[in-house]
C-alpha cells in the first residue's frame, strides 16, 4: 500500500515534471531553440550539367512579441546566411498567428527589414501564407520590394545555377486557403503558373500549404512548403495530434516522395494558435540539390 508520504512525493514529482514540460514547450523550444535540418536531394530533370545548388528555406515566422521579436528574426537571418545558400526561399506566414497570446505585433516594415538582411547569389524569393493574406497585403508587397525580396504570386522565373550555369525555373503559388473575394477560398493558380514555364528545365515550386502536392504534376521537380509547422507538437508514440491539412499526417513534415514526385515540408519557425512547440523545434531547412549523375557529396 502506498503511504500518504509516498503519494505526496509522487504527486509532487509529477507536478514538477508537468511544470518542466510546460516551461520547455511554452518558452524554451519555441523561443530559444533553432536547428538546421539538412536534405541532400536528387530530383527529376536536375543533371550533372546543373551542378550542385544549395537552397535555404524559411517558413512560418509569425512575427510577434515576445515569441518572434526582431532580435530573434535577426538571429535566424544570420544563421541562414552562415549556411551560404545559393538561393533563399521564404514560404509565407510572416505575421503573427497566436493573436491574443502575443503582447504585441511586430510591424510589417520591421520584420521585412530584418528579412532584408538575407543574402544569396540567386536572390531571396518568397510567397504569402494564409495569415499574410488576412493582413495588409499591399503593405507586405511594398515592404518586400523595398528590401529587394521577390514576392512570387502565381509566377515563374527562369534562373541559372551558380556552378553549372544550366537553367531551372523557380515558381511560387498564391495561397490555397485565403479568401479569394469570389465567395470562396484559394488564390492559387497552378495551371496559370506552369503556363509561364516555356522549356524543359526543372521546376522548383514554392507553395505555402503542402496540400497542393496531391495534384502537383510530374513537370514539377520539387515542391517546398510550410504551413503545418510539422504538427508544432509531436508526442512520443502518438505523433502530431493536430495537423492543418486535409490529408492529416500525409504531408505533415519532411521529405516525402509519391509516384516519383518530391516535396519537402518545413517544420517552420514560429507558432500558430498557441505559443507552444514540443518535439518540433524551430528549423531552417537546407536543401543541397545534386544531379542524378553526381556522387551526392556536398561541401
Amino acid at each position: 500500500m502506498i503511504t500518504r508520504r509516498t503519494f505526496l512525493r509522487l504527486a509532487g514529482t509529477a507536478a514538477m515534471s508537468l511544470v518542466s514540460v510546460g516551461a520547455y514547450a511554452g518558452v524554451i523550444e519555441p523561443r530559444f531553440r533553432l536547428v538546421v535540418t539538412r536534405y541532400t536531394l536528387r530530383i527529376p530533370r536536375w543533371t550533372a550539367a546543373h551542378g550542385p545548388m544549395r537552397i535555404a528555406v524559411i517558413a512560418d515566422l509569425h512575427a510577434c512579441e515576445p515569441w518572434m521579436p526582431p532580435a530573434r528574426i535577426a538571429e535566424i537571418v544570420a544563421e541562414t546566411n552562415r549556411l551560404a545558400p545559393d538561393l533563399t526561399l521564404l514560404l509565407g506566414d510572416y505575421v503573427t498567428g497566436i493573436g491574443r497570446f502575443s503582447t504585441a505585433e511586430v510591424p510589417i516594415e520591421v520584420w521585412a527589414a530584418a528579412l532584408g538582411g538575407l543574402s544569396a547569389p540567386l536572390g531571396v524569393h518568397g510567397v504569402l501564407g494564409n495569415h499574410d493574406c488576412g493582413a495588409d497585403v499591399p503593405a507586405i508587397r511594398r515592404a518586400f520590394a523595398a528590401q529587394g525580396i521577390t514576392l512570387m504570386e502565381n509566377a515563374a522565373q527562369r534562373l541559372a545555377t551558380p556552378s553549372g550555369g544550366a537553367a531551372f525555373w523557380l515558381a511560387g503559388l498564391g495561397d490555397q486557403i485565403a479568401w479569394n473575394g469570389r465567395g470562396g477560398r484559394g488564390l492559387d493558380d497552378l495551371p496559370g503558373t506552369l503556363a509561364q514555364v516555356t522549356d524543359d528545365a526543372p521546376v522548383l515550386m514554392m507553395a505555402h500549404e503542402p496540400d497542393i502536392f496531391a495534384r502537383m504534376p510530374d513537370r514539377v521537380s520539387l515542391t517546398v512548403s510550410g504551413h503545418t509547422h510539422g504538427g508544432q507538437v509531436r508526442l512520443p508514440f502518438v505523433g502530431s495530434p493536430l495537423v492543418p491539412s486535409h490529408y492529416g499526417q500525409r504531408y505533415v513534415y519532411g521529405h516525402i516522395v509519391e509516384d516519383g514526385k518530391q516535396i519537402v515540408v518545413s517544420g517552420g519557425l514560429g507558432c500558430s494558435l498557441l505559443p507552444v512547440r514540443f518535439g518540433r523545434p524551430p528549423e531552417i531547412v537546407l536543401l543541397d540539390i545534386v544531379g542524378a549523375e553526381d556522387d551526392g557529396r556536398v561541401a
